[in-house]
C-alpha cells in the first residue's frame, strides 16, 4: 500500500456503517405509507391514538441515543452498531405479525431502541475514522443512506399499495361487491416486514469492518489503531494521528463532568441547541405525515404515496449536493443557507394551504423546503455534532444531543396531528397554522448558527478539541 493510504477502504468502511443510517431512514420512514391503512385496521383514535402509533418509536429512539453513548465508549462503536442492527431485526419481524396495537407498539419502540443507537454511532464511527479533509463528505454519507432509505420504503410502501388494489379487484370479480381492503389487513404488515432484508445484511456486514482507532487509542490499543489508520491514511498520516490522538486523550478527564468545565460548556450547548433546532423546523412532518397532509389537499391514497416518493428523490438528490459541497462551503454557510430556505418555504407553503390555493404550487414549496433540508441541515447537523466533542467522551456526549433530538422529534410527530386534525386551528387557520410554527423556529436556528456556531472544515477532531479550549 501507497503512504497516501487508501481512501477506497475509507469509502467502504462508510457505507458499512452507513447502512445504520439506510436503516434509521427506512425504519423512521415506512410508517408514513402503513398510517393510515394500520389506523383502519386497529379502528385508531385520528388526533391521538394514530399519532401515538407513529411517534411511539421516537421513544425508543431516544432511549437507544442514550444507551449507545454510555456503551460506545465503553464497549465500542462497532460493537454499538451490531446491536442495533439486531434490534433492526428483532423489529422487522416484530411489526409485520401483530395481534393487537399493543404488540405492534412494543416492537415499534424496540426498533426505534436500533434507530437512536444508529442515528449516533453511524456518524461518530465515520468521523472517527476519516480523515479531515474528506471527513465531512464521509459523514454526510451516513445521510445519503438514511434518505436512500426513505426513499427506498417509500416505493416498497408504493408498490405494495398498488399490489393491494390489485388484490382487492381480483377478489371483487371472483367474489362480487363486498368489504375487500387486502392493504388494510395484510399490506402494512408487509410494509414492515419488508425491513428484515437490509437488516440482515447490515448485520452480517459488521463483522468485517475494524473498530474505531480512536476508541481503541482510548483504550490503550494503539498497535491495532496503528495498523488501521496505516490502511486508511498511510504510514506518516498514522504515525502523526496517533500521536495527536493520544496527547490529546492525556488531555481528558474522560468525565462528562468535562464538557462543563470552562471552554467547554459551550460544545454541549450547540450540540443540543442544533439537535433540537434539526428537528422543530418540522422535517419529519412531512417524512412521516406526507399521504396525509397529500390527501387533505385532495389527492388520492395511491397520489398521495407517489408524491412522497418525489419528496425522497428530491431529497437524496440535494443531499448528494450537500456531500460535494460540505468540505468545499463549509458547515456554517450551508447551515445559514438552508435555514432561510427552509423559512421562506414554509410561510408560503402555510398561505397556499391558508387560502386553498393550487395543491400543485403547495407541493412546489415542500420540494423547495426538502431541498434545503436536505442541502443543510439534514447532513451538516450530524457532520457538527460528531466533530464537536472530546473523543475519550464523545459517544456519551453524542448521546446527550441525540437524545434531545429525538424527544424533539417526538414531540414534533405527536404535536402535528394535533394541530393538524384540532377543529378550532382548522377552522381560523385551514392547516396553515403548524406550517408557520416551524418557520418560526427557521429563524430562530438562522440567528443560532449566524451568532454561536463556529466553522469546522478541514480541522482534525484534536484541532476542534483544542479551539474549544483556548476559546
Amino acid at each position: 500500500m501507497n503512504d497516501r493510504g487508501s481512501p477506497t477502504y475509507v469509502f467502504l468502511l462508510t457505507l458499512v456503517a452507513a447502512l445504520g443510517g439506510l436503516l434509521f431512514g427506512y425504519d423512521t420512514a415506512v410508517i408514513s405509507g402503513a398510517i393510515g391503512f394500520l389506523q383502519e385496521h386497529f379502528q385508531l383514535d385520528p388526533q391521538y391514538m394514530t399519532g401515538w402509533a407513529a411517534a411511539c418509536a421516537l421513544i425508543g429512539c431516544a432511549l437507544g441515543a442514550g444507551m449507545a453513548g454510555l456503551l460506545s465508549d465503553r464497549f465500542g462503536r462497532r460493537g454499538m452498531l451490531i446491536v442495533s442492527a439486531l434490534l433492526f431485526l428483532i423489529s422487522a419481524v416484530g411489526t409485520a405479525f401483530p395481534q393487537t396495537i399493543a404488540q405492534f407498539i412494543f416492537f415499534r419502540i424496540i426498533g426505534g431502541l436500533g434507530i437512536g443507537a444508529a442515528s449516533m454511532t453511524s456518524p461518530m464511527y465515520i468521523a472517527e475514522i476519516a480523515p479531515a479533509k474528506i471527513r465531512g463528505r464521509m459523514v454526510s454519507v451516513n445521510q445519503f443512506a438514511i434518505v436512500s432509505g426513505m426513499l427506498a420504503v417509500y416505493f416498497v410502501n408504493f408498490f405494495i399499495a398498488e399490489y393491494g388494489k390489485y388484490e382487492d379487484l381480483r377478489a371483487i370479480a371472483a367474489h362480487g361487491p363486498g368489504l375487500v381492503a387486502w392493504n388494510v389487513d395484510y399490506g402494512w404488515r408487509w410494509m414492515f416486514g419488508s425491513g428484515i432484508l437490509p437488516s440482515v445484511l447490515f448485520l452480517f456486514l459488521l463483522f468485517f469492518v475494524p473498530e474505531s482507532p480512536r476508541w481503541l487509542i482510548a483504550k490503550n490499543r494503539e498497535s491495532e489503531a496503528l495498523a488501521i489508520l496505516t490502511r486508511v491514511g498511510g504510514a506518516q498520516h498514522a504515525g502523526a494521528e496517533v500521536a495527536e490522538i493520544r496527547a490529546t486523550i492525556a488531555r481528558e478527564t474522560g468525565s462528562i463532568r468535562q464538557l462543563f468545565e470552562p471552554g467547554m460548556r459551550m460544545v454541549l450547548v450547540i450540540g443540543v441547541v442544533l439537535a433540537i433546532l434539526q428537528q422543530v423546523v418540522g422535517i419529519n412532518v412531512f417524512l412521516y405525515f406526507a399521504p396525509k397532509i397529500f390527501e387533505k389537499l385532495g389527492s388520492e391514497t395511491n397520489a398521495a404515496l407517489l408524491a412522497q416518493a418525489i419528496l425522497g428523490a428530491v431529497n437524496m438528490f440535494f443531499t448528494i449536493v450537500a456531500i460535494w459541497t460540505v468540505d468545499r462551503l463549509g458547515r456554517k454557510p450551508l447551515m445559514l443557507i438552508g435555514a432561510l430556505g427552509m423559512g421562506i418555504c414554509l410561510v408560503s407553503m402555510g398561505f397556499v394551504v391558508y387560502g386553498n390555493l393550487n395543491a400543485h404550487l403547495a407541493l412546489g414549496f415542500i420540494l423547495g423546503y426538502i431541498a434545503c433540508f436536505a442541502l443543510s441541515v439534514g447532513p451538516v447537523v450530524w457532520v457538527v455534532l460528531s466533530e464537536i466533542f472530546p473523543t475519550s467522551i464523545r459517544g456519551r456526549a453524542m448521546a446527550i444531543a441525540t437524545v434531545c433530538l429525538w424527544i424533539a422529534n417526538y414531540f414534533v410527530t405527536q404535536t402535528f396531528t394535533m394541530m393538524n386534525d384540532s377543529p378550532y386551528l382548522v377552522k381560523k387557520f385551514n392547516y396553515a397554522f403548524p406550517f408557520w410554527i416551524y418557520a418560526a423556529f427557521c429563524a430562530v436556528m438562522l440567528w443560532f448558527v449566524w451568532r454561536f456556531v463556529p466553522e469546522t472544515k478541514g480541522k482534525s477532531l484534536e484541532e476542534i478539541e483544542r479551539g474549544w479550549l483556548k476559546g
